[in-house]
């Protein structure tokens, strides 16, 4: 085997593992990826929008990130259903609305490494 081909085969097979590594880094990154939503804009509906029924002896009950950890939280916005499962929870806002409440509420639950009661 001559120096120039055994190089040229060296090539081809690094060039093939990057890109299979490459790809598995891709898939393997592409199961996890969570909603892109803004946790600053969720803060701020979660304040105009759902604080009022849910503050300490509110009509809702007490509801703030930590009443929940990041888990309950997903399987809550997976239901979509508010009031005891009595309504969808787009009776109150919109889909992008919704989205950015949830990451506010998961990146802040009770078990995050940033938890918060959503201030005063």
């Amino acid at each position: 085997m001559t120096y120039r081909y055994r190089a040229l085969r060296f090539s081809i097979a690094a060039a093939a593992a990057l890109t299979g590594i490459a790809l598995l880094t891709v898939l393997a990154s592409a199961g996890t990826n969570s909603p892109k939503g803004s946790e600053t804009k969720g803060r701020a509906y979660y304040r105009q929008m759902c604080k009022d029924c849910h503050a300490k002896g509110a009509k809702g009950g007490e509801v703030s990130p930590l009443t929940k950890t990041q888990a309950q939280w997903r399987t809550y916005f997976q239901k979509a259903k508010h009031a005891g499962g009595a309504e969808p929870l787009t009776k109150y806002m919109d889909d992008a609305k919704l989205l950015d409440v949830q990451v506010f509420l998961i990146n802040h639950a009770a078990d995050s490494p940033q938890p918060e009661t959503c201030g005063k």
